[in-house]
């Protein structure tokens, strides 16, 4: 169940739709920002607070790269593979990700603080290569500048591990 929080922001969300069905992408990131991925039961409680068949649900959750079905970590990496990336080294910085990280394309740190994922296109082919790590993108990159964002993150995890 979303927590009261969360359905008083749904509940002021649809107060500006006309029709329930187009706050089903805000509804579905509250969900998902509140469970941190979303379930097959989250979703029907997204289907049911917009009265919306779930298997629709499902179809959106499942075409949009930034809403996740299963469980991912605190830190979701997208590296994009479109053609800009790949012919400035996109698949040597997944490869050096998968060293670096000891997962591979798909999978979650053990310690849940990573997962790894690909892109076709992330738009932003004048900065290749780049990925996205949750919301922000971080561009020109180097085996060098992902292993300083990585430590940067590692560090920002223990932080907030410490203010829990």
């Amino acid at each position: 169940m979303l927590s009261d929080a969360a359905k008083a922001e749904l509940d002021s969300i649809l107060t500006h739709y006309p029709d329930k069905r187009s706050a089903l992408l805000p509804a579905l990131y509250i969900a998902q920002r509140e469970y941190g991925y979303l379930s097959a039961e989250a979703m029907r409680e997204v289907a049911s607070s917009l009265e919306l068949d779930p298997t629709e649900v499902y179809s959106v959750v499942r075409f949009y790269s930034l809403f996740y079905s299963e469980p991912v970590g605190k830190y979701v990496i997208h590296v994009c593979e479109d053609l800009p990336c790949a012919l400035r080294g996109a698949e040597g910085l997944i490869r050096h990700l998968e060293e670096r990280l000891g997962i591979r394309v798909g999978e979650t740190t053990p310690d849940g603080l990573f997962t790894l994922q690909t892109a076709m296109c992330l738009a932003g082919c004048d900065k290749a290569p780049l990925m996205q790590v949750n919301l922000e993108y971080e561009e020109s990159l180097t085996p060098g500048r992902i292993d300083e964002i990585l430590q940067r993150l590692r560090n920002e995890g223990i932080e907030a591990k410490g203010d829990e």
